[in-house]
């Protein structure tokens, strides 16, 4: 390299005529600053650094990117792309904000980038400006209100309001969730919110109502969540008018609840940022082979893979009151069925209830127009252990989007006490993570996967979790997994233990924090590894500027948020700061004097 380096000055004089394949070996070996800027050097190496050949080959084999992937749908050619891997990148951390005493749980910007918001185990909620050096602008301290700590945020489609949910310390120590929402405007709190479970979360519908969770137990293992659709002004609306509004109640079982609500616009998926399935981007072309998201080679994911064995067979097609009559004779008479443990028992009780006490879910979940107001409510839930191994999808039609009309929401017939899933996604692992692109046409999954041929017999107790983590992607157009996983992040605590690391997803980036003192930048076209991003201990929460994707802030249980910004960011930061060039000289010059 140093040898290639020296053969450059030679050549500045005479500019001797080297053969291509020298050319493209010296290419391979010289590092990323080499190569950006070996035009400089002379005009045979301009030449070469637009030959669309030698950047193509380079690009394949510096990032190791399969052949079958075509370039990026929006790149013009491959030496922009090449530059926009390396020079667009947020890796250079530019600025740590220590203000939080405790773990930082949580970060979220506003919709504008303006602002983000920051939630930590010391039980504060920050504001912060972002500004060319971010600066604190607000810290507002739920303890008075018996919170233990806060642990999301988000900012409602106007930037007006902030919703916040955290733990909340009950009578005798127990502890469920609560959302707070306050006022940007002056930083007021307008009301709260009762969560449960907290790892629910909440999340904004529209401007001024949000979701939030309560669970109801039936028996050990078996319960019910209700999602409520809230009024962000309950305190100031007038008794007259609903402040909530039950949106569906669903049945839990084997100790499953729902966690992690979310909420997907559809209007945009027929015009989204990023196409990811290739054969889309290529529709004139001949289509690329697909990818199984959970095999480790190209061999392995073309071969269709059999879906695992459900733990808990198919029962028989009988009404509900029959089958349940049929399976207290059984077990009264001593015949007919295996030995149950009271686990097991109720289970068969409860689905055999539940079979023809639920509406039927919706048809033709899949948006015809593109011009839909429907939204999906996605969130995490179970059907196995108590450990969230389901993604499930529910459709909120136009007219649930208020919380106008009867309290209770519709008015149901009897054998519809319970609303169902319209689509379930299943995992195979334990999920601790979610964010969806910024056109809501995707959504990116952490789990850390479970034996592959497991088989779950006590809900209580479910399989081991791998220390790696898988991020899967799922088009929710298509309600299919497109893509393979993307690897890098590991995480190291037990299924009991496990808690959630947020991602998030930028217009060509995807990001997560780990457990293993990292946070990880990938290319959601290319589906490589990009960065490494540095902390002295677990990283918690990632999120990138929605106006400025070469912004990123990651956030640790180190108590520190670090900002990063991209190589190309920070050129443009120097080039505006004053040069105090000429004060320089002219000391020099007085002190010659």
């Amino acid at each position: 390299m140093a040898g290639a380096r020296r053969q450059n000055d030679t050549m500045d004089a005479g500019c001797p005529r080297l053969p291509d394949t020298v050319l493209f070996e010296i290419f391979l070996y010289l590092d990323h600053a080499d190569v950006l800027s070996v035009g400089l050097v002379c005009q045979q190496w301009r030449a070469v650094a637009r030959d669309e050949f030698l950047w193509k080959e380079l690009f394949y084999r510096y990032y190791r990117v399969s052949r079958d992937v075509p370039r990026h749908p929006g790149a013009v050619s491959w030496y922009e792309e090449f530059q926009r891997l390396y020079d667009t990148i947020p890796c250079v951390e530019v600025q740590a904000l220590k203000e939080h005493n405790d773990q930082v749980l949580h970060l979220s910007f506003s919709h504008s980038g303006c602002l983000f918001a920051s939630c930590s185990k010391d039980c504060t909620v920050k504001i912060w400006s972002n500004d060319l050096d971010i600066s604190l602008q607000h810290s507002s301290n739920m303890r008075p209100y018996n919170w233990s700590y806060t642990q999301f945020s988000q900012f409602n489609s106007d930037d007006s309001l902030l919703l916040v949910s955290g733990v909340f310390v009950g009578p005798h120590n127990s502890s469920s969730g609560e959302i707070a929402v306050i006022s940007m405007e002056n930083f007021t709190l307008l009301s709260r919110v009762r969560n449960k479970p907290y790892d629910v979360f909440g999340c904004w519908l529209n401007e001024t109502n949000l979701i939030s969770g309560n669970l109801h137990r039936i028996g050990r293992i078996t319960s019910c969540s209700v999602l409520w659709l809230n009024n962000a002004f309950q305190g100031i609306e007038s008794e007259n008018v609903n402040v909530v509004k039950r949106l569906f109640k669903i049945q839990n079982l084997n100790a499953s609840t729902i966690r992690t609500v979310m909420v997907a616009d559809c209007s945009r998926y027929d015009s989204p940022d990023l196409l990811l399935d290739y054969e889309e981007q290529l529709a004139a072309s001949s289509p690329c082979p697909g990818f199984d998201l959970g095999s480790d080679s190209e061999e392995e994911g073309a071969k269709p893979r059999p879906p695992p064995e459900p733990a808990v067979q198919e029962l028989p097609d009988v009404p509900a009151e029959h089958g349940l009559q049929q399976l207290f004779d059984g077990i009264m008479e001593g015949h007919g069925r295996p030995a149950m443990t009271d686990t097991e028992l109720e289970t068969k009780v409860a689905e055999l209830f539940v079979r023809n006490r639920t509406k039927p879910p919706e048809p033709n979940l899949l948006p015809t127009d593109s011009n839909s107001k429907t939204k999906y409510l996605i969130f995490t839930t179970g059907c196995l252990t108590y450990s969230p191994h389901q993604i499930g999808i529910k459709r909120i039609l136009p007219h649930q989007m208020t919380t106008a009309g009867p309290v209770l929401g519709e008015e149901r017939r009897s054998d519809e006490f319970f609303d169902s899933l319209d689509h379930v996604i299943d995992i195979h692992g334990h999920i601790i993570g979610m964010g969806l692109s910024p056109d809501h046409r995707y959504l990116y999954v952490n789990s850390r996967a479970w034996p592959r041929d497991c088989v779950i017999s006590d809900p209580m107790q479910p399989p081991p979790i791998a220390e790696e983590i898988d991020l899967h992607v799922f088009d929710l157009k298509t309600m299919k997994e497109v893509k393979r996983a993307l690897r890098a992040h590991r995480a190291y605590t037990p299924n009991e233990e496990c808690f959630f690391i947020f991602l998030d997803v930028s217009r060509d980036f995807v990001a997560s924090g780990a457990e293993d003192r990292h946070g990880y930048i990938w290319d959601r076209h290319y589906n490589i590894c990009l960065a490494k991003l540095q902390h002295d201990n677990v990283v918690n929460s990632v999120a990138f500027s929605p106006v400025e994707q070469e912004l990123l802030l990651t956030a640790s249980d180190d108590t520190t948020i670090k900002v990063w910004r991209s190589p190309r960011a920070m050129r443009i930061r120097q080039a505006r700061r004053p040069r105090p060039r000429k004060l320089l000289f002219s000391w020099l010059l007085n002190q010659k004097s």
